[in-house]
């Protein structure tokens, strides 16, 4: 048996390259998120006002769901909250 070894665990846990990058990125988005809300010191109704989502989505994103949650959604959500999102594209090693 061969041991592999990855860069993360998204790369490990994903059937294709792409699948994995789009976890990496909605995983990013919700992390981001999250300490938004604890930064801000935000109950889930106010960060459900904030997002311009339901307080039951809110709870989801908190507790990690990430299938729950497209790339378009989760930047929508970033942009109401006032934070900037930025895209850096390299090869893939």
């Amino acid at each position: 048996m061969s041991k592999k070894s990855f860069d993360n665990i998204w790369d490990a846990i994903e059937d294709t390259p792409a699948a994995a990058e789009n976890m990496k990125l909605r995983s990013a988005l919700m992390m981001a998120l999250k300490d938004h809300i604890a930064a801000e010191g935000l109950s889930q109704s106010q960060a459900a006002k904030l997002f311009g989502v339901t307080q039951p989505r809110v709870s989801d994103l908190l507790r990690g769901k990430i299938t729950l949650f497209s790339l378009d959604t989760l930047v929508n959500m970033v942009a109401a909250a006032g934070l900037h999102v930025e895209v850096q594209v390299a090869k893939a090693a």
